[in-house]
Formats: structure tokens, sequence, C-alpha cells
């Protein structure tokens, strides 16, 4: 359990599994289109539940305030040499997957952490981190990775997110300020996720989740998207391929 003299406490979700239920009053503004992932749709409503030892919850007295969750999974699979480009979808696939059939966790991967917009700015999320950081290093995990969803790329959704990921401030660190939180924290940036989440629909559906039109054929900027969307008016569909960036905090030695 961690306090601060601003009375907020930050635990694990086994700590005080009554908040398990509570994990979505935070209020927060993720595009509508972010919650319509097959993937994040039939899993990620139980990683909290299934592996709270792995996630973190803050309160401020009764109200929730923050969340951190991640999945845990064994790296050491054949096939998981390397940080998969398939990203959030694809870890979390791999930590149910190895719960379901037994086997021993390796590794944690984050999956989110979300601060109450009224808590913005208060420097919560780098506590957030090092909490999620510290709950996952108590369960013998070597390293924490995380597919890092930059917090101001969406502003610039036609830049390639490796280029973007090489901007540095004067003194060296990321011009990103998600990514410069993580790598304040110890992180180290690896590699890009290509494809870390993908989001297809109808037409209809793009138009439903978002207000736009989607009536021409190519990319469309849509606000909140990290990268354009690509529409197909022949076949009435369009996709989102969101990239991330795989940050990996080393948490132990793995001889430790």
């Amino acid at each position: 359990m961690a306090d601060n003299d601003d009375g907020i406490t930050i635990t694990t979700f086994a700590e005080r599994p009554g908040l398990l239920a509570r994990v979505y009053e935070i209020a927060e503004d993720w595009p509508e289109f972010m919650g319509h992932d097959p993937v994040g749709n039939g899993l990620f409503h139980r990683v909290a539940e299934e592996f709270p030892d792995h996630g973190v919850v803050a309160t401020d007295g009764d109200r929730v305030v923050a969340r951190g969750r991640s999945v845990p999974f064994n790296a050491e699979l054949p096939g998981r040499e390397e940080l998969p480009g398939q990203g959030w979808d694809r870890v979390m696939v791999w930590g149910f997957a190895d719960k379901r059939r037994g086997h021993r966790a390796t590794t944690a991967a984050a999956l989110d952490i979300t601060v109450d917009l009224d808590y913005l700015g208060r420097g919560l999320s780098h506590r957030m981190l090092a909490a999620l950081r510290d709950a996952v290093g108590r369960q013998g995990h070597e390293a924490l990775v995380a597919p890092v969803r930059p917090t101001a790329k969406h502003l610039q959704p036609r830049v390639p997110m490796a280029d973007y990921v090489r901007r540095r401030r004067p003194d060296g660190l990321p011009a990103d300020a998600w990514l410069r939180v993580h790598v304040r924290a110890g992180g180290v940036i690896e590699k890009i996720a290509p494809a870390s989440m993908t989001i297809g629909g109808s037409l209809d559906d793009w138009r439903r989740w978002t207000g736009l039109p989607f009536d021409r054929d190519g990319d469309v900027e849509v606000p909140g998207a990290l990268v354009p969307v690509h529409c197909d008016t022949a076949h009435d569909h369009a996709v989102y391929v969101e990239p991330n960036v795989w940050v990996r905090h080393r948490l132990r030695s793995p001889a430790a």
C-alpha cells in the first residue's frame, strides 16, 4: 500500500478486491472507436479480476481516481523471442492462454494506466507506473513491458510512429510526455508495435463511432486516432491499425 500527503492511496487489486467492480468509475475520455477492438472486448474487462496481483488502483477517500492493469505471460515460449508486432492485442491473448494452460509467467505487460480527468496534472501517472512496476516485481518477474500509446501522437496522425519516437527534447528525453514518464522511470524504448490494436467495422459503424461521413476511399483522419483509418467504400468497411511503442522496464536480474 502506498500513501501520499495528498491523501491518495495506491494498492493492488489483490489487497482491495472490493474495488474490482469499480474500475470503470473513473472519468475518462477515450475515443468511442477505441471500445470496439474485438480482443479488448473479449478479454480486457477480465484482466483485473483474473490477475489482481498485477493491477493497481488509486483512491482518494472513497473515490476511485486511477487504475493500472497488466497481464503476466511466458516470454520464453517458442515464437515469443521478440516482443510482438501485434502488441497490446497479442500479449493479452498470450496471458490468458498461458493461465489456462498452466504456463509459468516470466514477464508482465502493462495494458493501461488511466487517471481520472479531475486528477490529471498531479503526477499521479508517475506514481501509478511506479506502483505497477512494484506490483509486478513482487510477483518475481524480471521485466514489465508496455505497448505504450504516446499521449500526443493523435495530433500528428500522418507522421510515422518511428519518426515520432525519435523526437527528443534538448535534455535528450522523449518529446512525448507519456514516453517521457516511462523513460524517467527507467524504461527503455525497444521497438515499434506496428499493429498493436486492430479495429474494423462497416462504414455505418465508423459513422456512428466518429460522426464522420466515411464516404471516400483512402485514409481518414479521426480525432483521437494515432494514424489515419483506411476507408474502402466498395467493400463497405474501414480499418484502424494502431501502432504503439514497446518500452521495457527491467525489474530484476534473471539470476536474482
